[in-house]
């Protein structure tokens, strides 16, 4: 089964930045929705960003917009999240997730269900 490996957690102070990165070079298929989710113990997780590869087009959860930046590097099949302005509240486990293209539609891209492979997290920690 395919894996996604996530990377660039870390702990860093409030107004700073950091960028994740999710392999998916062990999938077969170049034509993936690739987003991040992010949570937090007690919470449901919940979407931050959906990236559309090879388009490389991305969405944005509205609490990130302006903030973060997702986007793909299709030769290394990465995706990444550029994470600036970050605030205590960005606290959270991050994880990547792929699905099919559909996955990337206005209607789908919240819904974890929607998606088939998850990496195993990367935290990320933001102290005030």
């Amino acid at each position: 089964q395919a894996q996604l490996v996530e990377s660039g957690g870390d702990s860093v102070q409030a107004g700073g930045s950091l960028t994740l990165s999710c392999n998916t070079s062990t999938y077969f298929y170049n034509d993936l929705c690739v987003s991040w989710f992010r949570q937090v113990p007690g919470k449901e997780r919940e979407v931050v960003s959906a990236t559309n590869r090879p388009y490389e087009t991305s969405v944005y959860a509205d609490f990130v917009k302006g903030r973060f930046n997702a986007s793909a590097d299709n030769p290394k099949r990465t995706v990444s999240l550029e994470m600036n302005s970050l605030e205590p509240e960005d606290t959270a486990m991050y994880y990547c997730a792929a699905g099919p293209p559909q996955a990337c539609s206005p209607e789908s891209w919240t819904d974890p269900d929607n998606y088939l492979s998850w990496g195993q997290g990367t935290r990320v920690t933001v102290s005030s």
